[in-house]
């Protein structure tokens, strides 16, 4: 439970926006270093009587949790000059508010989990060290594909952690049973006809559908990119999905939705995932949209024979690029700093990325991990695991932009708006249009 300071700061915080945090609620407090910008080692911790003491917010419960607290555990273990103190601060979206409230009121964590859309947003704030005087060339050892959202300005901010594409998901005990190819539909055409096929009704009632997907921004994301558009211009500065592009996923989904074969799961964010996850569980429908990240657990909970496989294609492949990266604070000392690329460097060394990736289903961060006996055998014996890692081959980065954070809500409430019928796809785009301008030009 917060105090009333943190939650005034909170308040604060959200109301003003991220570029403002620093400026508007700033506050001095825990000892704030000078960041160099330089491309030399960062100086020496000062003399210090024990253990340099940092701390570490992450963003993942359940079992994903005690994992990333054993993992906290073991690195305690081996290192003797550093403690960190893991602590969960709930799910991206709260971790951040958490985040910001802490730069301002100068009780920052070291570390923490940035959802990488928002790498942007945090570097633009300055909220954020820049990396590349503690990397040194360390950031070659991850996968390229995972690395886009790293960068700001040029500058490295971030390196991958649990790092996610989305995935269809299928029943292929259904799908043999109705059947269709065990290994999944391939395009959007075939994505429909085998939805056709595998949605069932009892007099007017639709008791199972073929398909389901949270109307999410990042698989709205996945099928612009599938159609050979974008969500920003290249410099960032536009919306750029009032086309055919960025209608197409809207029309595709309000289609099926219309025809009976495509559940809209209700609820708002990961509600709404947790429903699509549990009607798949409980074959309500034969095919989702869902992150690797959910692998592990449904592959543990499933009573069926389940598959992943790429997303179904348009004009082409196409998926972004998801989960969180690892960030250092800048307001933390000189000494934390070091303590927490030290820990940084650890969490996502290839020792600790393969079992990481093993346990969660998140993909391997290092190239080494990739081409690791451990990984391979893993993949040899459960090819689903390897799905989203050949999928990279079509990835994109997520849109970065500083505003992005507001403006994918912008999108996807207008996404919600045309699939419940409340706007047509053109007044969706075009509201979404006007007041994603707005934020990018702020």
């Amino acid at each position: 439970m917060f105090s009333m300071k943190k939650t005034g700061t909170i308040l604060c915080a959200l109301t003003i926006g991220l570029s403002g945090v620093l400026a508007g609620c700033g506050s001095s407090g825990k000892e704030q270093s000078t960041s160099t910008g330089s491309t030399s080692q960062p100086a020496a911790s000062t003399a210090t009587s024990g253990p340099v003491q940092i701390d570490f917010w992450y963003a993942l419960g359940g079992v994903r949790g005690k994992t990333i607290e054993d993992m906290v555990k073991k690195f305690n273990e081996t290192h003797k000059d550093i403690i960190v103190k893991p602590a969960y601060q709930g799910a991206y979206q709260e971790n951040h508010s958490k985040v910001l409230a802490s730069v301002a009121a100068s009780n920052n964590p070291d570390v923490t989990m940035v959802e990488i859309a928002s790498i942007a947003a945090f570097a633009d704030a300055k909220v954020l060290e820049d990396l590349t005087p503690y990397s040194q060339g360390d950031e070659k050892k991850y996968i390229p594909g995972l690395m886009k959202n790293s960068y700001w300005n040029d500058k490295l901010y971030a390196v991958p952690f649990n790092r996610s594409t989305p995935l269809l998901y299928i029943n292929r005990d259904m799908l043999k049973e109705a059947g269709l190819d065990s290994n999944g539909p391939k395009t959007w055409d075939e994505l429909v006809s085998f939805s056709q096929k595998l949605s069932k009704k009892e007099g007017d009632k639709i008791t199972r559908y073929g398909f389901s997907t949270p109307v999410d921004i990042w698989f709205y994301e996945a099928l612009v990119f599938q159609g050979g558009g974008n969500i920003l211009s290249e410099n960032g500065k536009e919306l750029t999905i009032n086309n055919e592009a960025g209608k197409a996923p809207l029309e595709l989904w309000s289609k099926m939705v219309k025809e009976g074969i495509m559940k809209n799961p209700p609820g708002e964010n990961y509600n709404a995932w947790d429903v699509a996850e549990q009607d798949f569980l409980n074959q309500k429908v034969g095919m989702i949209f869902t992150s690797t990240g959910s692998l592990t657990e449904l592959k543990k909970n499933a009573k069926f024979d389940m598959g992943a496989a790429f997303l179904p294609a348009n004009k082409t492949f196409g998926t972004p690029t998801g989960g969180a990266n690892l960030v250092m604070l800048a307001k933390s000392t000189d000494a934390e700093k070091k303590a927490a690329w030290e820990f940084m460097k650890w969490m996502t060394d290839t020792e600790q990325t393969v079992p990481w990736s093993i346990a969660s289903g998140y993909m391997p961060v290092t190239t080494e991990a990739i081409d690791s006996a451990e990984m391979k055998a893993f993949y040899e014996k459960d090819p689903n695991f390897k799905v989203a890692v050949e999928q990279l081959q079509y990835g994109y980065p997520r849109p970065m932009a500083p505003g992005y954070k507001e403006l994918q809500d912008v999108i996807q409430k207008e996404l919600q708006r045309a699939m419940l019928g409340q706007a047509t796809v053109d007044e969706a785009m075009q509201a979404a249009t006007e007041k994603g301008s707005k934020l990018l030009k702020k």
